[in-house]
């Protein structure tokens, strides 16, 4: 008898994420995560896009979820897409994941919490040129291929 079963039946469908570059001076936004994939790496602050919702009205809620900060009077802008296949975690997923940006006045005196210590183990502000190792690989692959969150 031939088997037809499907080889991807067992495979879990795409994702889409969104990840936010919070940027302040020269600056960003960074947490090490505490997740099945891309467990103890540095990331942006992001999550799931739900039913729905705008990329920027997602940004907006996980950031404000995760870190406490409240982006509603800021500018969210579009920035890239990328399409991740996570075969070497132990959870095994593929996500698109949509990057935005907002850019905090010099002067912002929001703080920033972590709200989500579950998921995260802290955010902090770390310059441009010194970014800390290691980085979520989707992040680490676009730097590495020379993107720049930075406006002109």
């Amino acid at each position: 008898m031939e088997n037809n079963a499907d080889p991807n039946a067992s495979l879990p469908e795409p994702r889409v994420g969104v990840a936010v570059f919070i940027l302040k001076g020269r600056s960003l936004l960074l947490g090490r995560r505490r997740a099945s994939v891309g467990n103890a790496t540095f990331a942006l602050p992001g999550g799931h896009l739900e039913f729905g919702e705008s990329f920027e009205e997602c940004a907006a809620r996980e950031v404000k979820e995760e870190s406490g900060l409240d982006l509603s009077k800021n500018k969210i802008d579009f920035l890239t897409a990328t399409n991740n296949v996570f075969l070497d975690q132990p959870k095994k997923c593929h996500y698109v994941t949509i990057f935005m940006r907002v850019v905090l006045d010099a002067f912002e005196q929001q703080v920033v919490q972590n709200l989500e210590p579950e998921k995260c183990d802290g955010w902090d502000w770390y310059d441009w040129e010194h970014l800390p190792h290691p980085l979520f690989g989707p992040l680490e692959k676009m730097l590495k291929g020379g993107f720049d969150p930075f406006p002109l």
